[in-house]
C-alpha cells in the first residue's frame, strides 16, 4: 500500500474523514528544535512565509480546478537558481505526466500562484529498480511573471549527514482528503541503515513527499522510502539523507 493517490497508481486507502478529524488538534505543536509543547500530536498548519514553502502537486490538467485533485507534498529548497522543489521519487517518476506545483495551497486557492513542473531528477536506484532506498527527487519549476519560486516564498535548505533523531522534526503535509495542510512535531528514529520513521497520526494519502523539518528550517527527511512512505496513517518513513542524496542534489542545482 501506497502513501499517494493518482490516477496512474493504486493508492493507499485513505482513512474516514471523520477519522482523520478525530486525529487533529488544536493544541499548540512542539516547535522543531525541542521547544515546549507536545510531541506526536497533528494539528492544522498555521499559514506563514514558512509554511507556504510547501504545497501540493497536482496533475497540470488541474490547474485550472485545483479543489480536490492534489495527490502528493512537495516543498521549496534553496538552490542557485533558486527554483528547486524536493519529494518523494514515487510522486514524479510518471514523466509522461505534466505536474504543477501550488506553495500554500488551501481551500481550491493558489495564494502564491501555480507553478509549472520542469526538469525531475531520479536517483539511479529509483529509476532502474524502484529501490526505496532512493525515494527522493528534486524537480525544477518554472519562474512565474519573471520570478522563480524562492524569491516568491523563500526556501528551507537541503541537508543531508545528520544523525536520526538528533533533534525534533515537524513533517507538514496535504493529506489528499483534505484542502489545507497539516503538521506534527517529533523525533525520528532509526528504521534501518537507510531509513527513518516518525510517529505522527493522520498522514494518510497524499502526504508522500512532505519534508522533515528541524529547528534551523533544514529538510532532514522528506517522507517517502519504506512502503512508499507508510502502509499505517500513524507511522511514516523517510530515506536516510546520506551521499545518494547529496549527489542528487548536486545535479539537480548544476549550472545548465
Amino acid at each position: 500500500m501506497e502513501r499517494i493517490s493518482r490516477i496512474t497508481v493504486t493508492s493507499r486507502p485513505a482513512l474516514l474523514g471523520a477519522v482523520v478529524m478525530l486525529a487533529l488538534t488544536s493544541a499548540s505543536v512542539a516547535t522543531a528544535d525541542d521547544g515546549p509543547g507536545p510531541l506526536g500530536v497533528t494539528a492544522d498548519v498555521v499559514a506563514t512565509r514558512q509554511t507556504a514553502r510547501v504545497g501540493a502537486l497536482f496533475g497540470a490538467d488541474r490547474a485550472d480546478s485545483l479543489r480536490g485533485g492534489h495527490f502528493c507534498t512537495a516543498s521549496v529548497v534553496h538552490s542557485p537558481q533558486g527554483d528547486l522543489i524536493v519529494t518523494a521519487a514515487h510522486c514524479v517518476s510518471d514523466t509522461g505526466t505534466d505536474l504543477v506545483f501550488v506553495p500554500g495551497y488551501r481551500d481550491g486557492k493558489a495564494p502564491f500562484g501555480v507553478w509549472k513542473v520542469g526538469q525531475r531528477y531520479l536517483p539511479d536506484g529509483w529509476a532502474k529498480d524502484q529501490d526505496e532506498d532512493s525515494d527522493l527527487a528534486f524537480a525544477t519549476v518554472d519562474d512565474v511573471d519573471d520570478k522563480p519560486i524562492e524569491d516568491v516564498v523563500g526556501a528551507n535548505r537541503f541537508m543531508v549527514g545528520t544523525a536520526t533523531g538528533a533533534t525534533a522534526v515537524t513533517v507538514i503535509g496535504y493529506p489528499d482528503s483534505r484542502e489545507a495542510p497539516i503538521r506534527c512535531t517529533n523525533k525520528p528514529t532509526a528504521h534501518s541503515s537507510t531509513q527513518q520513521r516518525i510517529n505522527c497520526p493522520a498522514f494518510t494519502s497524499g502526504t508522500s513527499g512532505s519534508p522533515w523539518i528541524n529547528g534551523d528550517g533544514q529538510v532532514v527527511g522528506v517522507l517517502g522510502g519504506h512502503e512508499e512512505g507508510g502502509s499505517t496513517d500513524d507511522v511514516s518513513y523517510s530515506v536516510a539523507l546520506g551521499r545518494e542524496a547529496a549527489e542528487l542534489y548536486k545535479d539537480a542545482t548544476a549550472e545548465p
